[in-house]
């Protein structure tokens, strides 16, 4: 059975189809060092095509993330975080947000993108779901695996958090925190890793807290981890933000975690 999700309680929608009509098509195969394979995977939502980036551990029966991107749409930052996902041993989707072909090249762009999604919460849930199922039919029991995001994300990991979708866990790096109004975590049923950094001038360490605070009074199991000096962004190498400490303590954090996961 494909995956479906719950559709939040904001506020009506133009929209308000569940789900996700699916087409797969498996593009592009080539070979990365130790053994993995890569491919694009395309999938199909609300009749608009939508290209992924999938990894395959050399390994039978590995566990799956569903991993999504930053605010800049997926590019070669995600494909290279895919590709050490899968060397440690994990089939990874590298989810597509925006659409087939839609790559942002400015801020203004990225805004308007990211915000059509923050104000349609029940169409950032079909694209989930039509990720979900891609990386279902591509064999992995997408149900016990693990969803992960950078930045926009982080913050669409914990949407699907609050939808009540089973998975082992949704792990936010330097993502935002913000409950739209109606939802909450009452339904979610893995446990919330969040990765964040302490100089983070978009989100504070009070929605940080205030996450905290939530998800104890929702009995949800987190773990909360701060890096002091850490921006916004730490964990994107070759950036000016980039904080070489945060990135590598929250690494082998999540290799880590991943591994207690999945013993």
């Amino acid at each position: 059975m494909l995956p479906t999700l719950n559709s939040p309680t904001k506020k009506p929608y133009h929209s308000l189809l569940v789900g996700a009509s699916m087409g797969l098509m498996a593009l592009t195969f080539s070979q990365t060092a130790a053994a993995i394979t890569t491919k694009s995977v395309t999938y199909t939502v609300d009749d608009k095509a939508y290209e992924s980036y999938y990894a395959k551990a050399d390994k039978a029966n590995a566990p799956f993330i569903l991993l999504i991107h930053d605010w800049d749409g997926l590019t070669d930052y995600e494909r290279k975080r895919a590709d050490m996902l899968a060397a440690e041993g994990y089939n990874v989707l590298a989810a597509d947000m925006f659409g087939q072909g839609i790559r942002p090249t400015s801020i203004e762009e990225n805004k308007r993108l990211t915000g059509e999604l923050y104000d349609d919460r029940n169409k950032m849930r079909r694209i989930l779901a039509g990720a979900l199922t891609a990386g279902q039919l591509q064999g992995n029991d997408v149900r016990k695996g693990t969803t992960m995001g950078y930045c926009f994300g982080g913050t669409v990991a914990l949407e699907l958090a609050r939808s009540g979708f089973e998975q082992k866990a949704f792990v936010p790096f330097h993502g935002a925190f913000d409950i739209p109004t109606g939802q909450s975590y009452d339904k979610t049923t893995g446990e919330i890793l969040v990765f964040h950094g302490s100089a983070d001038q978009s989100v504070s360490l009070e929605s940080f807290a205030t996450l905290g605070k939530t998800l104890e009074a929702a009995k949800v199991p987190h773990e909360m981890v701060t890096y002091s000096g850490a921006p916004h962004a730490f964990s994107v190498f070759g950036s000016d933000r980039y904080d070489a400490r945060a990135d590598e303590r929250s690494w082998k954090r999540y290799l880590d975690f991943l591994a207690e996961e999945y013993k």
